[in-house]
Parts: C-alpha cells; structure tokens; sequence
C-alpha cells in the first residue's frame, strides 16, 4: 500500500471564527461568519481556522484547499435544525468539500448534526409536499436528508480526534478520494434511520485507524458505486464497532469492487447483523482481502460472504482471495441490538440462529477462501418447530439485497458453504450453548474444501452433512466432536 502522503505544513496565523462575527450561543445563526473565516484562510494559500470552546450553530459550509478546521475541546459545530439552511454537494450535507487538496478536520470538538430535529423537518417538508417519499419507500431518500460530512474528488485528506454525531441520514461519506486518513474520531449517530457511521466510496490509499463508532446502521462500510472504479489500497485498524446493522461491510453498491483491504483488530459488540459482511452484488470484483484478529461479543452473524448478481445488464462479479483469520465471536439466542433507537429490522421469515455463510452465485463461484484460527460460540436452540429447510429447499436469491438472513432457514448452524471453490478451513472451533437440530456444517455445490482440525462442541449430530454436487473434499480425520450434558 502507497503510504498517505502528509499534511502540507499549515504556519500562518490560526483564524478564529468570532472574529468575524460567529457567536458561540447555539442559537445565532454563524454560517457566513464561519464560510468568510474559511475563505479568508485560503485565500492566504493555507491556515487553520479555529472553531472555539462554544456552540457554533450553522447551515452548510464548504472547505478550501490547504485548510485546516480545528475544533477546540469544548466546541460544537451545531448543525440546522431546518433543512432550508443545507446546500447540495452529492447530497445535502453540513460540511461539504469538493475537488480540494490538502484538507483536515481535527481536534477534540464535536459536529453535532442535530439529526432526529432535521429529520422531523424533513418530515413537516413531506407533509407540505415538497419531499416526496419514494415508490415502495417508507422514508424520504437519501437526497433529501443532510448527512453531517461529505468529501469527494479530493487529495490528501484527514479527519482526525473529533466526535461526530446525531446524522439525519449516513454520517459521513467520501468519494473518490486519494490518500484520506480518519483517525482517532468518534462517531455516534443512533438518532434516526440509515445512520451508517464511516462510508467510502471508490477512494484509494486510505486509513481508518483507532476510531469507535456507534450507529444504527452499518459502522464502517466501503462502497463502489462505478463500474471502472474501485476501493483500492485500504487499512481498517484497531477500532471499536456496534452497529444496528453489520459493523464492517463491503457494499452494497459494488459495482467497480474492493481490492487490495485490510481490516484487522477490530472489537465488534451489540451488533444486529454481522460482524464481517464481504459483498459484490452488481458485478464488482472482490479481491486480496486479509480481515484478522476480530472479537465480537453479542452480534448475530460472524461473517457474511456473499456474490450475487443484482445487476443483469452485466455478468456476476468476482469474489476470490478471502482470508478470515483469528476471529473469536458470540452469537446469542435473541436480537443484539435490543434496547438501541432504531434496532435492525423485524425479520421477514421464520428461522434459527444463523451459521456462518460462503454463497456465491450458481454461475458464478466464490474462489480461493481461507479461514484459520476461528472460534465461534452459537446460543444454540435451533428447533424444526421454528423452521426446518433441506440444502435442496434453500433458495438462491441472486438479485436480492444481501444481508446474512436472506435465504430464511439454513440446513446448518455452524458454517453454511454453497457454489464455491477452493476452501480452506483450518483450526476452526464452533460450540453450541443449547442443542441444534441441525448439523454443524453444510456445503453444497463446493469443489475443493479442505476442512482440518476442526472442534465442534455440545452438538450430538453428524459434524458435517448434505454434501452435494461436490468433488475434491478434503475432511481431515481430525475432527473433535464434544458432547455437552446440554445436547442429550
């Protein structure tokens, strides 16, 4: 990975924004004040303009090239309660930079995009008309609702040690940016709807280090919404996740793809769906991606790899050369994120708890997979009662949106595998908490696995079943299979 490039060094003389005229009350209204002390820094050729100890209200403002925002500790930059106050970027944003170079965000103040009193504006809009909630939708879109942070065509970003907060839609997003680092910042937007905590899109050279992020959707989550384009080049470390939805996720929009990612040292709790979610549904390929030492405690899924086909116009993509290792998860019996605003949606159809999921597409399989060093505990209690599928009852799905409960019940309850190949699977621990009446694993439609050693424990079924359609497996004799007193 090409290292992030540093900042240019910012020397003149910091700009603070009450000289020219913001008033640190939260109630006067400082977004020219604040728009005039940015530009007035660039047109110098650089400088840091301070956001004092104080509550700052404003509408949308525009960063400059070779600018650096600083927020004091104590600072709030309060966003519009009123979305008339809010100006397009891609979307309606607070903070918004376009086609810039050199520009940060940082210190330990706080944007606070007072999201559930924005959204309920946007709501009295509807109600007038003047938003539209779109076909077969059950909120105003994306477009008509202000994130806090939008960055995109831009060079040499970083947004460093603030807080984040209270989005009205995702929280921030950045587009095609080159050499963007996010370290050490807080994110916690639980207030209303699609709060996804950290997006990126097509950006290359980037690092996301040492960053806690709360959020009603998903934590941090790459996109690629180009065909042609990719996320390229990335490191995801050592950060704190609880999500209503996945904590790190590839997609949805995949359609140029991930290449070249790594996310390691991750603590994942509280988490609705899964704790690993890698997708390319619309034709992008996913390739050389390492995701190791992950703990999660209390989320619903392990990890969720998946290659659909939403997009017919173009053949599947690409899902090949995949490393999950030292992974330790807990799923439990119940929703995780009950409790949390806004908690994940009620699922659609009866099932168990649900196993560990390689799909890929029956014309299109996921290659070249390997797990190592995984210990899963599962609450267990899988009944027929509930729900019961055979492999040859599972549908297929190709073009639904992905998401780890997509086929309802699954023939297993440790690790379901299905059109793949190439699958290494190598010290890989799965315990059950209360009996299943499913095996341990299922693969369907698999060539090449290499399953060795493997631990199932508290489970008095057969470790492995359904095997169909498959050449080249490899099951090692060293299998551990350990009844619990709870499996009898």
């Amino acid at each position: 990975m090409l290292g992030i490039l540093p900042l240019l060094g910012l020397i003149s003389t910091p700009i603070d924004v009450r000289d020219f005229g913001a008033v640190g009350d939260g109630i006067t209204m400082c977004t020219h004040s604040i728009q005039a002390a940015i530009d007035k820094a660039a047109a110098s050729g650089k400088g840091v303009v301070i956001i004092p100890t104080g509550t700052f209200l404003t509408g949308s403002i525009h960063l400059r090239s070779h600018i650096e925002l600083h927020l004091d500790k104590g600072a709030v930059l309060l966003g519009s309660s009123k979305r008339k106050d809010y100006v397009k970027g891609n979307w309606y944003s607070l903070v918004i930079g376009n086609k810039l170079e050199d520009i940060s965000i940082t210190g330990q103040g706080t944007i606070d995009g007072q999201g559930k009193a924005l959204a309920q504006d946007v709501l009295r809009m509807v109600d007038t008309g003047e938003v539209k909630i779109p076909p077969h939708g059950w909120r105003p879109s994306e477009l008509d609702r202000p994130q806090i942070l939008e960055i995109q065509d831009s060079k040499r970003v970083r947004v460093e040690g603030i807080t984040i907060k209270n989005s009205a839609c995702w929280v921030q997003s950045y587009r095609r940016c080159l050499d963007l680092t996010i370290k050490g910042i807080k994110v916690d937007s639980k207030t209303y709807w699609n709060n996804d905590g950290i997006d990126v899109m097509d950006c290359k050279n980037v690092q996301i280090t040492d960053c806690d992020v709360d959020a009603a959707d998903d934590g941090i989550c790459l996109k690629s919404e180009a065909k042609g384009a990719m996320c390229e080049d990335i490191q995801i470390m050592d950060c704190r996740v609880r999500s209503s939805a996945s904590a790190i996720k590839f997609g949805t929009a995949s359609h140029g793809g991930f290449r070249n990612i790594e996310v390691r040292n991750i603590a994942v709790r509280d988490t609705y769906r899964s704790a690993i979610a890698l997708e390319s549904v619309d034709g992008g390929t996913l390739e050389n991606i390492l995701v190791s030492d992950i703990t999660a405690v209390n989320t619903g899924n392990a990890f969720f790899i998946r290659l659909g086909h939403r997009n017919l116009k173009a053949p599947p993509g690409k899902v090949h050369r995949v490393i999950i290792r030292d992974m330790d998860v807990q799923v439990p019996i119940g929703q995780p994120d009950k409790g949390y605003p806004f908690p994940g949606p009620p699922f659609l159809e009866p099932h168990n708890l649900v196993p560990s999921c390689i799909v890929g597409h029956r014309d299109a399989a996921i290659e070249d997979v390997l797990l190592e060093r995984i210990k899963i505990r599962f609450g267990g209690g899988g009944l027929k009662e509930i729900a019961s599928r055979t492999v040859d009852q599972v549908p297929e799905r190709p073009s639904d949106y992905p998401d780890f409960t997509m086929f309802g019940e699954l023939p297993a309850w440790g690790v379901y595998i299905r059109h793949a190949k190439g699958i290494k699977i190598h010290d890989l621990t799965v315990a059950l908490d209360a009996p299943d009446y499913r095996p341990a694993f299922v693969v369907d439609d698999v060539n090449g696995l290499d399953l060795d050693p493997v631990t199932v424990t508290g489970s008095d079924k057969n470790p492995i079943a359904a095997v169909r359609s498959s050449s080249q497996i490899h099951v090692s004799k060293n299998i551990k299979l350990i009844q619990s007193p709870k499996a009898h």
